[in-house]
């Protein structure tokens, strides 16, 4: 089992479905969602980095919100 030190975002409250991260150390991001915590997706930093940047900017076309 890996030791990753999992954070949540700090809007989060207690008890509540949320999007944990993690660094790991070959530099890749780990996430993970709070009640699902044994699926574990990883990502390389600037692609994560990327795609918040398109959220941001709309980019997606709304394809997110729906």
């Amino acid at each position: 089992m890996n030791a990753y030190v999992w954070q949540k975002s700090s809007y989060s409250t207690e008890g509540a479905n949320c999007v944990n991260v993690a660094a790991a150390l070959d530099g890749t991001i780990r996430l993970r969602e709070s009640d699902v915590p044994e699926a574990v997706l990883s990502i390389a930093s600037g692609t994560l980095r990327e795609f918040f940047a398109a959220i941001k900017s709309d980019r997606l076309g709304g394809e997110l919100s729906r």
